[in-house]
């Protein structure tokens, strides 16, 4: 019989078989007459999100009157795949009431006489178990620039196992939706704290908060510094042995297969850079809403590489860069300070030198012992974050448990 690992202890039967084509009719329709300004996109964990607020930016065409209309509660299918998501993603309009997206999506809705429920949909879309199906419908080596070829009839042809009866389907997504709510919670409560840090770091760098030396006395006042005079540029290339890593704005320092799912590095590497613990490294690059890239401390143990339009830098001390690091983690002070600096390129692309980068002066602490005690400060706001980001992650792990056992 098909049923679930998992099952409340009420329910039997075996699972009914149904094509996303039973359940489901192709929506087409069109922003024709631009009834929603709203550029749409599909996160792997926070479903369909408006591109400004989750990149910052928008990278829909400015005439979205071909794209489809997306109303509340229908469906999308994003075919790019991704770390975790060997597939794409489906998820269903919470947030808005409609909204613009792509016509590379597959936009679906559930028909008013399915024998499946919404909710249930959005969870068993959740769960990897409906992967294989789509998988089955995709042409082995059909994977073009991370978007996978799945045709729309080939899509709704693919075959699901649902709950037999609403009552156990409205049971199943009541209970999973209870760690929906557990995992908003956290991840407001980290948001919260993010949010405190950054408060708390604008008081820093603005002197409101100052910090004393162990015998309470006052630390000297801070001064305008070159940049050049606490960074001096690293020059060392890849040996061959060097894992490849990449920058972003959350993480820092990433191995670039475990953060990306894949590698973009050359085939190549040895005119990578060398990165080694406490480098300060600068992208160089436009990131979210770092548009003149981001500057970061290598907090890794090890010696990695990097690309070679990347910046690496030898901090006056670990300290120091520690404070760089903490310095430009805000949006607002990297642009303030790069965007004199920067020289757009022929192709809008960001065109600045080391020693362009390295010539500008910020107000920092001349005294050692301060950067350390800022330092000290910064790593146990970091400290807390991540205990809360640890508890999120377990509660989704939980999450991920059920999901894989609750379904089939």
């Amino acid at each position: 019989m098909i049923a679930p690992k998992l099952r409340f202890k009420e329910f039997d039967g075996e699972y009914i078989c149904d094509s996303l084509s039973e359940i489901s009719t192709r929506v087409r329709r069109k922003n024709s007459e631009n009834q929603t300004d709203i550029p749409l996109t599909i996160a792997s964990i926070e479903g369909l999100v408006d591109q400004r607020t989750y990149f910052g930016k928008t990278v829909a065409s400015k005439d979205m009157s071909g794209y489809y209309l997306l109303k509340n509660g229908e469906f999308a299918y994003n075919k790019s795949y991704s770390k975790g998501y060997p597939v794409g993603s489906i998820k269903r309009l919470d947030k808005y009431e409609q909204g613009a997206l792509s016509t590379l999506y597959i936009c679906f809705s559930l028909k008013d006489d399915a024998d499946v429920t919404s909710d249930y949909l959005v969870q068993y879309f959740n769960s990897p178990v409906w992967y294989e199906a789509v998988n089955e419908v995709c042409a082995e080596g059909a994977r073009n620039h991370g978007l996978l070829n799945v045709s729309p009839d080939d899509f709704f042809a693919t075959a699901h196992y649902f709950a037999p009866t609403k009552k156990e389907q409205e049971k199943v997504s009541a209970f999973l939706s209870l760690y929906d709510k557990k995992i908003e919670k956290q991840s407001n409560k980290i948001t919260a704290l993010e949010n405190r840090r950054k408060g708390l770091l604008q008081q820093i760098f603005s002197q409101e908060i100052r910090f004393k030396d162990d015998n309470g006395n006052e630390f000297p006042d801070w001064e305008d510094t070159l940049l050049s005079d606490i960074l001096t540029e690293r020059k060392l290339k890849s040996t061959g042995n060097e894992e490849v890593y990449s920058v972003s704005v959350a993480k820092g320092l990433v191995n670039q297969i475990e953060h990306l799912g894949r590698s973009f590095a050359a085939e190549d590497t040895s005119k990578y850079k060398v990165v080694k613990p406490g480098d300060v490294v600068y992208t160089k690059s436009p990131t979210g809403d770092f548009k003149w890239g981001i500057v970061k401390q290598s907090m890794i143990d090890k010696d990695v590489i990097v690309s070679p339009l990347y910046g690496i830098f030898i901090p006056k001390s670990y300290a120091f860069g520690y404070v760089l690091d903490a310095y430009f983690s805000s949006n607002v002070r990297a642009h303030n300070y790069l965007i004199t600096q920067i020289r757009k390129g022929a192709k809008n692309t960001i065109n600045i030198t080391n020693d362009v980068f390295l010539a500008k002066e910020i107000c920092l602490p001349t005294s050692e012992e301060e950067a350390k005690k800022i330092q000290s400060f910064v790593e146990l706001l970091n400290k807390q974050i991540q205990v809360e980001k640890d508890k999120l992650e377990a509660i989704k792990l939980v999450k991920k448990g059920l999901l894989q056992q609750m379904f089939v």
